[in-house]
């Protein structure tokens, strides 16, 4: 039989299996802390000692097999729940990277390439693509979201205003200036995010990710400063995208956190909200009649580049509300530096605007260089997580 001492001595652990469930938010958030806590104590009853650790008398055994069936089922639980969700901060991020890519290039070649006059109208066709997708995808109950209420626009501003503003002035951007400077440029939105979630959110970013972003935003000065092409209608429009898109992330996080809409009742009102407002400034501005009167409408190939960029707009707008839902604004607007990449050096060679520099080549590469390092710290390892 045990004596009291014994009794006494295993007493904090019986605490210890209490005080798991008051630690879950924690463990979550610290994964790394999870493989000391499956190395849990138990209480066994017995009659015989069986050389395992166990106290005299059978009341007591020590298991210490991390990895084995005698983890406590909270423990394995938690390190489940941390590893689907440090996986779906992955695919998450790399669903809106190549997402991103895909359309900046569609766009480039039917603004570009095909010389389609109206960047307004093709972006009439994205958002209308985004409301019919939804819209049918509800009726087939593929999807679910809130119907439409007398308050849900109040709910939802400013983003329907952020969503457009962001759709049109990146179109813009994109026909008017070369790959390679538009995605430089768009990096100074990273800055405007980091400081819109630091007075919006409360979200003070780390000291290795606010040298990531200067890095980025250094490498894009450098780089603009010797654009041999510049262009002040590009330059003004990239930045105005710069700002919609720190605004429209932030919030769209915010909107996300209050859960009122859900992901896909966010895009389905962001597009829905400012369809025919969109179409009316566009009609009264001639954009639709220059789309209307384009003389390739009866091009295949140009026709097909056009719809794909169109669905496409719904599919990048899916990428980035599920990228925000599982990870952060900054980190949205900043894994587009990932596609970046690959856009920056083959849009050198797609659309032919682009003029070679030296100083401009340097600049963007140290632009690369600072969206890697932001990449390596956010995605290093999952107990990052606040690394955002």
């Amino acid at each position: 039989m045990p004596h009291a001492t014994d009794a006494e001595e295993k007493q904090p652990f019986l605490v210890n299996l209490q005080d798991e469930e008051d630690e879950r938010s924690h463990n979550l958030q610290n994964p790394s802390h999870l493989n000391s806590k499956s190395q849990q104590h138990h209480i066994n009853i017995g009659s015989h000692g069986n050389g395992n650790g166990e106290v005299n008398g059978g009341l007591v055994s020590s298991n210490t097999n991390g990895g084995g069936s005698g983890g406590s089922p909270s423990s394995i639980e938690q390190m489940r729940t941390a590893r689907s969700l440090y996986v779906m901060k992955l695919l998450s991020a790399l669903f809106y990277a190549v997402a991103s890519f895909l359309i900046t290039v569609v766009n480039k070649v039917v603004l570009t390439s095909y010389k389609f006059p109206s960047f307004q109208f093709l972006a009439l066709g994205q958002v209308f693509a985004t409301v019919f997708v939804l819209f049918f995808a509800k009726q087939l109950r593929l999807v679910s979201f809130p119907s439409l209420g007398k308050d849900s626009f109040r709910k939802i501003f400013p983003l329907p205003l952020l969503f457009i503003g962001n759709a049109m002035t990146g179109l813009g951007g994109t026909k008017t200036l070369s790959l390679p400077m538009f995605t430089a440029l768009r990096r100074f939105s990273i800055l405007m995010t980091m400081l819109c979630e630091r007075y919006i959110l409360g979200v003070r970013p780390s000291m290795p990710v606010q040298v990531s972003v200067y890095t980025m935003i250094g490498g894009a000065i450098i780089a603009s400063s010797n654009d041999l092409a510049f262009s002040v209608e590009g330059y003004t429009l990239v930045m105005l995208n710069n700002m919609f898109t720190a605004a429209n992330g932030v919030y769209i996080k915010k909107k996300l956190d209050s859960k009122e809409f859900g992901k896909y009742g966010l895009m389905f009102y962001n597009a829905f909200f400012m369809a025919v407002p969109a179409f009316l400034f566009a009609y009264i501005g001639g954009e639709i009649h220059k789309g209307l009167e384009y003389d390739g409408w009866g091009d295949t190939a140009f026709v097909t580049n056009f719809l794909i960029s169109c669905f496409m707009g719904f599919i990048l707008n899916a990428s980035v509300v599920l990228c925000t839902q599982y990870n952060s604004a900054l980190t949205t607007t900043i894994i587009g530096c990932l596609k970046n990449i690959s856009v920056t050096y083959l849009g050198m060679f797609i659309g032919g605007d682009y003029v070679f520099h030296w100083g401009n080549f340097i600049g963007i590469n140290i632009s690369v260089f600072g969206s890697l390092l932001y990449t390596y710290v956010t995605f290093k390892r999952p107990s990052n997580g606040n690394n955002k």
